[in-house]
């Protein structure tokens, strides 16, 4: 029974220390407004810098992440001129600079284009290699009736391309592997282009007409949206086979795209060595030459975007720091005026028995309350910006309630270790000589 008397007494006493600290507090607030603001400025500068970092990187998170969803494997793999990143005298890419070679456009360039033939080669060649696409963009002015789209881009394309891209229809079906073999004049186009050629009514089965010829449209893919990874666009797109791109277009050695993804359980590097090794085999290049191509894997292109997005939270954590630092002396500036104004009545507190960590209590909690007030006021700042601001749709920016529970705990922290010192300070004052300072 005494043990519960005990504590409840504590408890009590806990509960009278956090009222008086948030009754000190608010009258320091409105006592000096000030001064107040200019130390809380910190803090709220602070918090809501990082939440901001965080609410922005979250949101970039979510981007790529939709992104690769539209893809059907991580571990899908780009043969082009051009390489994600610097590569080295092998051909290897390495995207954190650790190669120690210089991005070289100059010799890019003047690589030849990714071919049909070496498709067909790596198609027919590739043990490992689950399903492969090829595709040339070429731009085109599409009509249906009166309706008119210019500037489009046509993709002609060949092979799987349900297997390497993942196609949500929203009506209609796509295109088969047979149907992209041949040279039926057959279409799927993007929500966005239909949506501007037809309206609301259903283009499934009707005829549009890509640069005079007419196609028949099969079906309409679902938006899309943009990302960061959106390697293949689809929205304002339309698709038509290859065969059928060679008649409309007279495509010839067009620069094209190359995709392939893995078979089930083939480990990425493995799939890359052997692209690496057929496509040297059917450019004839002898040992010891150069490859004048790049095997791109969205394994690297999804470390670059981590290494970016890592590279923002560092810096936004930088400039917070220096807002905090800031933000800590304010307030413990605050702590210490308090302490000065109010000495006679810690004189009097500890001369009718109060305890040092009673005194400790009441100015920890009141350096607390003004930390958590500043990262209120950074965490509204975030809100109103993230409500009011113009964002794409394509980024689904919102204030998580993780990301708001992370900075009021980083301002508790500043506010706990600002008001530490003059807490002490406080609670090791002589009572007689703290009551009759003037």
């Amino acid at each position: 029974m005494e043990g519960k008397k005990s504590l409840i007494e504590r408890l009590r006493v806990v509960a009278v220390l956090l009222q008086e600290g948030v009754v000190f507090t608010f009258n320091e607030l409105k006592g000096n407004k000030l001064r107040t603001f200019l130390s809380l400025l910190g803090v709220s500068i602070g918090i809501f810098t990082i939440i901001a970092i965080f609410t922005a990187v979250d949101a970039l998170r979510s981007n790529v992440k939709r992104g690769f969803e539209s893809l059907g494997t991580s571990n899908m793999l780009q043969v082009s001129s051009w390489p994600m990143g610097p590569e080295d005298d092998e051909g290897n890419i390495a995207l954190d600079g650790s190669s120690g070679t210089d991005y070289k456009w100059w010799e890019y360039i003047k690589r030849p284009s990714v071919t049909i033939e070496d498709y067909k080669y790596l198609r027919n060649s590739s043990e490992k290699g689950g399903d492969f696409l090829y595709s040339v963009n070429s731009n085109a002015t599409i009509k249906h009736k009166r309706s008119t789209a210019s500037g489009v881009w046509v993709m002609s394309a060949i092979g799987g391309l349900d297997k390497v891209i993942n196609l949500d229809m929203e009506s209609g079906r796509v295109l088969t592997p047979m149907e992209l073999e041949g040279s039926q004049p057959l279409a799927i186009l993007g929500k966005g282009l239909a949506e501007s050629l037809f309206g609301d009514e259903n283009p499934v089965g009707q005829t549009i007409k890509i640069n005079g010829y007419s196609v028949t449209v099969i079906g309409v893919i679902a938006k899309q949206g943009q990302s960061l990874v959106t390697l293949v666009e689809t929205d304002g797109n339309c698709i038509i086979p290859y065969n059928t791109g060679k008649i409309i277009f007279h495509l010839r050695e067009s620069d094209g795209e190359l995709y392939a993804i893995p078979k089930e359980g083939v480990q990425s590097d493995d799939f890359i060595a052997e692209i690496k090794h057929l496509m040297r085999q059917v450019r004839r290049l002898r040992v010891g030459q150069k490859n004048n191509f790049s095997v791109n894997s969205l394994n690297l292109l999804e470390s670059m975007l981590g290494q970016v997005m890592g590279l923002i939270q560092k810096v936004g954590w930088v400039i917070a720091a220096f807002s905090l630092l800031i933000g800590g002396f304010g307030i413990a500036n605050i702590m210490f005026v308090s302490v000065k104004e109010r000495t006679k009545i810690i004189g009097i507190q500890k001369a009718l028995g109060a305890k040092r960590y009673f005194i400790m209590t009441q100015f920890l909690t009141e350096a607390l309350i003004l930390a958590v007030a500043g990262a209120l006021v950074g965490v509204l700042l975030v809100w109103v910006i993230v409500t009011l601001a113009p964002i794409p749709a394509e980024y689904d920016v919102h204030l998580s309630l993780q990301n708001v529970i992370s900075g009021v705990m980083i301002a508790s922290g500043i506010g706990v270790l600002s008001g530490v010192l003059p807490a002490w300070t406080a609670a090791n004052l002589n009572p007689v000589t703290a009551m009759n300072s003037k």
